[in-house]
C-alpha cells in the first residue's frame, strides 16, 4: 500500500481550509453586526416606551415600587 501524498494535493487542502476559515470569519463578523443593530433597535424601542415613569407622590399605592407591566 502506497501512502504517499501529492504536495499539490496538500497545498490544495490547505488553501481550502484557509478559504473556509476566512468565510467563517466574515460570517461571524456579519452576525455580530446584525446582533449589535438589533440590540440598538431594541434599546431604542424600550427607551421610547418606558420614558420616565415617576413615582406617585402620595397615597399607599405607587410610592414604594416603580414598575411597568
Amino acid at each position: 500500500m502506497d501512502m504517499s501524498v501529492s504536495p499539490a494535493l496538500v497545498a490544495d487542502r490547505v488553501a481550502q481550509m484557509r478559504q473556509g476559515a476566512v468565510e467563517q470569519q466574515v460570517q461571524i463578523h456579519v452576525l455580530k453586526e446584525a446582533m449589535q443593530t438589533q440590540a440598538s433597535a431594541a434599546a431604542t424601542l424600550l427607551n421610547a416606551v418606558a420614558g420616565s415613569l415617576p413615582l406617585a407622590g402620595s397615597g399607599p399605592a405607587g410610592t414604594q415600587v416603580n414598575t411597568m407591566v
